[in-house]
């Protein structure tokens, strides 16, 4: 009885380390994946702080976990049993997803640089008015959900590229972790900046002269913050986009372009101190301005359609 006993608890230690060593792979294929992703995920915490703009600083929160809410439902119930279906029995239009998501990257970026070029000409009361409307919540929550489709979906894509050759448990758990972590990472990080210019005006207001002086610098900072999120949020459309494609190109044996700017890099940073950090810039940059000119011929197309009014970048 007491040996049957040991055997049952070996049995247990054995399968709680199989278990371990399972969750251990999980993490490790999701970090991978999270950090192929990483490009859009910058973008979409950089996106969402403009869609809570403007409103009394008791909704910015609310808003914030409603969007949140909207983008777990699009990553673990539109996004995921989809992704996995197409990975079980149509694996070859994996690369073509990539391409089509890699291009409106490439377009959303482009079309960022476009509207920096021009000023926004909307008065300041029409303005205030358009914040005031009693729907202009719903309609911003809305749109900003419609925007995290998107983007969840081209991280979700990433993501299950890194771990297409693994079985189809690990691949749907290594999503569902890439999808939940994610998430939280950027929503939690889009709550904390929308709420950091209030901790500062409230430490501002109160405490000693160091504790007053934090708080005027938070608030001076967090427009420079955002400003900085949405400039990196675009490079890293750009050079994301403008990479998935190059690597969907060299795929397809089209052009040889991603290979040829990884032999220039390889080539110029040499024998240069941090050479694998130049070698990365030079493939980044390079994969930077395809993207641009890539987006940028997108966005020069739909422009010039007759009767088509080109969609604001978010």
């Amino acid at each position: 009885m007491p040996s049957g006993l040991f055997a049952l608890l070996d049995d247990v230690a054995t399968i709680a380390k199989v278990a371990a060593a399972s969750i251990d792979d999980i993490g490790a294929a999701a970090s991978k994946a999270g950090v192929k992703a990483a490009g859009v995920v910058v973008d979409d915490a950089a996106v969402t702080p403009r869609y809570v703009t403007g409103f009394q600083p008791n909704r910015e929160l609310p808003i914030i976990w409603r969007i949140a809410k909207g983008s777990f439902f699009n990553k673990l119930v539109l996004i995921l049993p989809a992704l996995l279906l197409l990975s079980a029995v149509a694996q070859w239009a994996i690369t073509p997803l990539l391409m089509i998501g890699g291009a409106y990257l490439c377009f959303e970026g482009a079309e960022k640089v476009w509207h920096s070029l021009h000023k926004d000409k909307t008065p300041l009361a029409e303005a205030a008015e358009i914040v005031a409307d009693k729907d202009h919540e719903e309609t911003m929550v809305k749109g900003a959900i419609r925007t995290d489709f998107i983007l969840s979906g081209e991280i979700m894509v990433i993501a299950l590229n890194e771990v297409i050759d693994e079985a189809f448990a690990m691949r749907a758990a290594t999503l569902i972790v890439v999808a939940i972590a994610i998430t939280i990472a950027v929503y939690g990080a889009v709550g904390l900046i929308v709420k950091m210019d209030d901790i500062g005006l409230h430490m501002a207001k109160a405490g000693n002269s160091v504790r007053r002086a934090i708080g005027r610098g938070l608030v001076a900072f967090m427009p420079k913050l955002l400003g900085a999120l949405a400039l990196v949020g675009t490079a890293a459309m750009l050079w994301v986009g403008g990479q998935i494609i190059l690597h969907a190109l060299d795929e397809y044996h089209i052009g040889n372009l991603g290979h040829s700017l990884h032999d220039f890099a390889h080539s110029v940073a040499g024998d240069l101190p941090a050479a694998g950090l130049w070698e990365w810039l030079i493939n980044a940059g390079g994969a930077g301005v395809f993207g641009l000119v890539l987006g940028g011929l997108i966005v020069a197309v739909l422009h010039l359609l007759p009767g088509k009014e080109q969609p604001a970048a978010h």
